[in-house]
């Protein structure tokens, strides 16, 4: 049984990773290996031309600028308040608690291309095209991650905020030094998925911007044009560098992911 879960766990991983391979791959391709005859899979002989082209024959490097910039900031904000509004309706006590996290937890299944004509007018209405608060403002408020550190903020035991009170630490004080620490493993794993999802919008940020020197990478890589005489080495350069922040926070911050999966699957 183990040995059949093994293989079926490595046939997978070959259908994920193969296509990140042929990418990288591909970005070293020479014009005829594209042609080739049957279709290759290595470079005949790896060029790096495709990245100078790429960046020479196109504004890449502002284009990512872009993206680097609005997915960062617009990270570093969706996190402070969703951590801020967990750590509120897990300790505090209001009036209505209950049902505004209801109505906030509701607005999940509202699917986001039915909300993309107002909030477009609304951008607009507030002259906030072509700027990096426009590109991000649909983002800010996250319900999927309030909801998931509020589940995980209640695992905490109450105590712990009861004799930090005792001993007259502040809320900001408990949060920054006691919760957040204990709680570095789900941030830091919904933190990477927020910087990806902005990252790799695409739709928005092509209804918000006007001018190319906003445009982030996902909209300026259909810019590209290069595949309209065939030639896919540029493209296949520029997607390669696109993956390449994502890979690398990714690969950098495996470990706190896994130890939130198996956190959450132990029930710990």
């Amino acid at each position: 049984m183990k040995r059949i879960t093994a293989i079926v766990a490595t046939l997978f991983s070959l259908v994920v990773v193969f296509p990140i391979f042929y990418t990288i791959s591909a970005s070293f391709f020479q014009y005829t290996d594209f042609t080739a005859i049957p279709a290759r899979l290595l470079p005949t002989l790896p060029t790096i031309s495709n990245y100078t082209r790429a960046f020479s024959e196109s504004n890449l490097a502002l284009f990512l600028s872009n993206s680097l910039f609005s997915a960062l900031v617009g990270t570093a904000v969706r996190m402070t308040i969703s951590i801020i509004g967990a750590y509120a309706f897990t300790f505090f006590t209001f009036r209505g608690k209950n049902l505004l996290f209801i109505i906030i937890v509701a607005t999940m299944l509202l699917p986001t291309d039915a909300l993309i004509l107002e909030n477009y007018t609304t951008i607009r209405a507030l002259r906030l095209t072509d700027t990096y608060l426009g590109i991000i403002s649909t983002t800010l408020l996250a319900p999927t991650h309030l909801f998931m550190l509020r589940q995980y903020f209640k695992t905490v035991s109450r105590e712990y905020r009861e004799a930090a009170v005792l001993e007259g630490c502040s809320d900001s004080r408990f949060l920054t030094t006691l919760l957040i620490p204990i709680s570095q493993a789900v941030i830091i794993t919904l933190a990477i998925h927020s910087f990806s999802t902005i990252f790799n919008d695409y739709l928005w940020p092509l209804l918000v911007t006007n001018r190319e020197s906003m445009r982030t990478v996902q909209v300026g890589l259909t810019m590209l044009g290069f595949s309209e005489n065939l030639d896919y080495g540029p493209q296949f350069a520029a997607i390669t560098v696109l993956m390449t922040p994502i890979l690398i926070i990714f690969i950098a911050l495996h470990k706190p992911i896994q130890e939130s999966v198996s956190s959450r699957f132990s029930g710990r």
